[in-house]
């Protein structure tokens, strides 16, 4: 998984299951966006601050290896970049606050609800662009 030709919008993925991770991307990769794959919260954070005006969607489980968590790195990303879409899963439960912001999907998600989040954060992306 990583960025292709292309340089559109990114989708950057954030589990630190492989398979999960895996076919996250997979799914994602099905859109139009770019995806990059990153098994920590701070590897993400690297990411988006390398790609802060590309990003688009950021898809985190909220139990990560690694000092942050996606819940955290949700607010992180509301703070500082308020206009990228996040979506934010786990299979306990929505337990921690999460931003006003953010979509809470409990696993185990559907593919399709996944591709919906994704055509709204490109919607949202192409209309900051314009």
């Amino acid at each position: 998984m990583g960025r292709t030709a292309s340089a559109g919008p990114i989708a950057v993925v954030v589990e630190d299951d492989a398979s999960v991770r895996d076919f996250a991307a997979a799914i994602l990769e099905e859109t139009d966006l770019d995806v990059i794959a990153c098994e920590t919260a701070e590897d993400a954070l690297d990411v988006i601050r390398a790609h802060a005006d590309e990003v688009a969607l950021v898809f985190t489980e909220v139990r990560l290896g690694g000092a942050m968590d996606g819940a955290t790195l949700a607010r992180t990303v509301e703070q500082e970049w308020p206009e990228v879409r996040v979506v934010v899963t786990s299979a306990e439960g929505r337990t921690q606050p999460l931003p006003d912001h953010a979509v809470y999907m409990r696993k185990p998600w559907r593919p399709l609800d996944v591709l919906v989040q994704a055509e709204r954060a490109t919607v949202e992306s192409t209309g900051r662009a314009a």
